[in-house]
């Protein structure tokens, strides 16, 4: 399938008209499923030809770039667009990739990506900001959105704080409202429990540690919302880059806890965001 100008292109301010933060959340679905909702009805009144349908839907499912197929349908299933990984990937394809999606989406999240990647995609998208200590790239066309609050994001030690932050925007950039609480490993476990009442008011709770990774069975073990662990490559030899962490986590005796891949903190803020209620009709 050849590569096509965006669906919104024709007659864009016909099709689809940004909501603002509150009528995003007091309306049903996504802005991609309102703006496709609002494409069919234009069809179905006899305002817009099925040609003309036809040519602005042309890059659904997807759109091949000959080195990518990017799933425009994403957003439609998932109710967030395709998420770009640039680990192994050049400069200038991450920024062909940015540049086709953000025809299509008010939000886009890059992840992995270098301080090359983030000069290439600037040079044809300026307003991707860059986040270098997650090295995230982030679309964000409604900043003023509102949000659902409820997420909390735990770092075991400033060495997490990668991760951690990599877990915290993934959730906000996909509209939930994000607390962090940094240092609160368990070497020093009053400075957990200094936190207690934000614990306890979280709807779910992303904790991030390194070393024995023994902070999301203290968590778990203190809380009733479900925890998401999530092991970093922090620690010695013996902690494997990460494996130790992550066994450790696998076995915990703490009710409620799930377990992401090694420092994969996208993986945990994605997740997050779905159980927090993201998406949800």
């Amino acid at each position: 399938m050849a590569s096509q100008a965006a669906w919104f292109a024709v007659s864009e301010s016909a099709v689809y008209t940004r909501p603002t933060a509150s009528q995003a959340l007091e309306e049903p679905g996504t802005i991609e499923q309102q703006a496709l909702e609002e494409l069919l009805r234009q069809v179905a009144d006899g305002a817009l030809t099925i040609s003309d349908a036809q040519a602005r839907l042309r890059t659904l499912p997807y759109e091949d770039l000959g080195f990518a197929k990017l799933d425009h349908h994403r957003s439609l299933r998932k109710g967030f667009p395709e998420v770009v990984l640039a680990q192994g990937k050049t400069p200038e394809q991450v920024a062909a990739i940015v540049q086709a999606l953000a025809m299509h989406a008010s939000r886009l999240l890059v992840t992995r990506a270098s301080a090359a990647h983030a000069e290439a995609v600037h040079a044809v998208l300026p307003e991707v900001q860059y986040h270098s200590l997650p090295s995230l790239l982030i679309l964000e066309r409604e900043p003023d959105r509102q949000r659902l609050p409820g997420i909390l994001v735990l770092s075991a030690g400033t060495a997490d704080l990668p991760v951690a932050e990599e877990a915290a925007l993934t959730a906000e950039v996909m509209g939930c409202a994000v607390e962090r609480v940094h240092d609160v490993g368990v070497a020093g476990l009053h400075r957990l429990l200094d936190h207690l009442p934000q614990l306890h008011a979280a709807r779910v709770v992303i904790a991030v540690a390194g070393m024995e990774g023994a902070l999301p069975s203290v968590v778990a073990g203190l809380v009733a919302a479900p925890v998401i662990a999530v092991p970093t490559s922090v620690g010695y030899g013996a902690s494997f880059g990460g494996v130790a962490a992550l066994l450790a986590m696998l076995n915990s005796c703490a009710g409620g806890v799930g377990v992401v891949n090694i420092d994969n903190g996208f993986g945990a803020g994605y997740l997050a965001a779905l159980i927090n209620g993201v998406g949800r009709e």
